[in-house]
């Protein structure tokens, strides 16, 4: 059975990109899109994901606590936070949730980290 990915991020385009790096990389993952971190909770409550990408920095609730939320509900989910928020505070708070933490901007080089982390939780 193929995994489920939940890449969630406001921006248009970080989720086209982070879709298409995904996919090019010839993984067999099911891939859903969500705009928010409010979105993303809605989301897995019917569509229950494997991986889960989460900006921090969106409307509403924000990545560290849609990520919070995420894995209170589901425990065996593998966050990665994917963010341009570098500063230590942020990896240390990630950390503090048990998240991993990929630095944006969304190059092949962060996507291909995204992925092996999600291989090696699987």
């Amino acid at each position: 059975m193929a995994k489920r990915f939940l890449i969630v991020d406001d921006s248009r385009v970080s989720r086209m990109i982070i879709k298409s790096k995904v996919a090019s990389l010839g993984v067999d993952w099911e891939l859903q899109e969500a705009v928010s971190g409010d979105a993303a909770l809605e989301q897995a409550l019917h569509w229950q994901p494997d991986f889960v990408t989460m900006d921090v920095n969106m409307p509403g609730l924000s990545g560290f606590d849609a990520a919070q939320r995420l894995r209170e509900l589901y425990p065996q989910v593998a966050v990665v936070l994917l963010t341009a928020n570098v500063q230590e505070s942020s990896r240390e708070r990630a950390n503090l949730l048990g998240v991993h933490f990929v630095s944006k901007p969304v190059t092949e080089a962060a996507i291909e980290q995204v992925v092996r982390h999600f291989q090696a939780a699987a």
